[in-house]
């Protein structure tokens, strides 16, 4: 169960979609004078070397951050929407010298927007990158402002809701390579709810042959639905998710194709925004004609 390192996957078409979501989000949220808590409850490593040996070995951050930056350096290069534009904008914030060296995770880019009076809880499990994410966390010298649990986040995270400000971020994006992942993000969701309602709720998944990856928005907007409350679901696909045959009888998985972020209470802005961004994603990032986007919301 401890075999996943985001580490390798950073920088990714899926990481473009969660963080440009993430930003936005937090851009909205941020605008009231009233403290804001953020809840990550898979935090990671918070840091990645895009030209180390993790990202090297996967060549992830190729097709998706870094093929966006150098698509921008292009004399003919049309504007980014606002979103996109943004999002390489907190990118740039952490790559000075330009280029996209630094790929901040979720932690570093909700801590470089949110302000002193803003707080942040991570949880990270893993022995590996909780150890890291506590080293990385540590340079920032943010004092009380953050706290960094060595716990399950799908067990723990609740016991911030509601925070005293009764405004609240909750990030959820596990890794899914446990197939009960899937019921764990349904019933944390629920359980938030229950203690919080108006809090934002943000969940990040894979979209994967496997049913319960298919299933999850659509309970996940029963549920929001059940609620009362507002939803927004948006997916991005890159490439087809067929295994290829060669020539030689060899079959070649074709990897992540696509991702989906599914938001219960989202900001009314997203929407909008997302509607401008997300064919420009599919533009820069498609990898085969199967390169597609979805955007749906219900109240």
């Amino acid at each position: 169960m401890f075999s996943y390192r985001h580490a390798f996957h950073a920088g990714n078409h899926a990481d473009v979609l969660k963080h440009t979501v993430l930003i936005a989000t937090l851009d909205h949220l941020l605008e009231k004078e009233t403290p804001l808590t953020v809840v990550d409850t898979h935090a990671g490593a918070g840091l990645y070397r895009l030209d180390g040996d993790y990202a090297g070995t996967s060549g992830e951050a190729a097709e998706g951050v870094l093929r966006l930056v150098a698509g921008q350096k292009a004399a003919a290069a049309a504007p980014l929407a606002d979103a996109l534009a943004r999002y390489l904008g907190v990118i740039g914030d952490f790559n000075p010298k330009g280029g996209a060296k630094i790929y901040p995770g979720s932690p570093f880019i909700t801590h470089h927007l949110l302000r002193e009076q803003d707080r942040l809880k991570l949880f990270e499990l893993h022995p590996t990158d909780a150890r890291t994410l506590d080293a990385n966390i540590a340079q920032l010298e943010a004092g009380r402002q953050i706290a960094v649990l060595r716990d399950d986040g799908f067990g723990s995270a609740t016991q911030f809701l509601p925070p005293p400000s009764r405004r609240a971020l909750v990030l959820c994006d596990p890794s899914y390579e446990i197939k009960s992942d899937y019921a764990r993000v349904l019933g944390f969701a629920g359980e938030a709810l229950k203690r919080f309602a108006t809090g934002t709720y943000a969940v990040w998944y894979p979209i994967i042959p496997r049913p319960e990856a298919h299933d999850l928005p659509r309970r996940l907007k029963t549920l929001a639905t059940k609620a009362g409350k507002p939803w927004l679901h948006a997916t991005l696909t890159v490439k087809s998710s067929k295994i290829v045959t060669d020539a030689s009888g060899a079959t070649h998985r074709p990897g992540l194709p696509a991702s989906g972020m599914f938001l219960i209470n989202p900001p009314y802005t997203l929407k909008p925004l997302l509607e401008a961004a997300l064919p420009q994603m599919v533009e820069r990032l498609a990898q085969d004609r199967h390169a597609a986007f979805s955007l749906d919301s219900g109240s």
